[in-house]
């Protein structure tokens, strides 16, 4: 189990930074008016420069990567129930998350910016949620059918 936890971890790392900086393309893309956008301007004020903004943005991301990719282990625990599994993947994600974000100031540095930056990130987290336990359920019931066929077609 650190084996794969160690391993996840160092994938996720360069993960996290393309997600990042994928990300930044899209924020360009939208609200930029053609210019690229690395980082937003309060952390280039916060820090001084826009190299050392992009840089701590980076670390930053591939940390996340690292975290993420690390606690994905947790849904190969077959003997604990989706409700233990999901409560637990959720907390971890949302512990590394809500700092980052606060000091990368990707939320509003109010109670306000907080609890809508938490609401924005339980939505995105339950829809994606949504979409790979629909991904599963349908995983499941071709395998099971598969099953059912070839056990029909053994036993005639």
């Amino acid at each position: 189990m650190k084996k794969k936890i160690f391993l996840r971890s160092i994938l996720g790392f360069p993960l996290g930074v393309a997600i990042g900086y994928f990300i930044t393309i899209v924020v360009s893309l939208i609200w930029a008016n053609g210019y690229y956008s690395p980082c937003v301007p309060e952390l280039i004020e916060a820090l001084g420069s826009e190299i050392h903004a992009v840089l701590l943005q980076t670390l930053l991301c591939g940390i996340l990567g690292m975290g993420f990719a690390a606690s994905s282990v947790i849904w190969d625990m077959e003997n604990w129930g989706l409700v233990k599994q999901t409560g637990i993947y959720f907390s971890i994600a949302s512990v590394m998350m809500m700092p980052v974000a606060y000091v990368m100031y990707w939320m509003e540095h109010s109670v306000k910016g907080v609890l809508c930056y938490f609401g924005i990130f339980i939505s995105i987290f339950v829809v994606i949620w949504v979409v790979q336990y629909g991904i599963a359920k349908h995983s499941v019931k071709k395998l099971n059918e598969t099953l059912s066929q070839k056990r029909d077609s053994h036993n005639t």
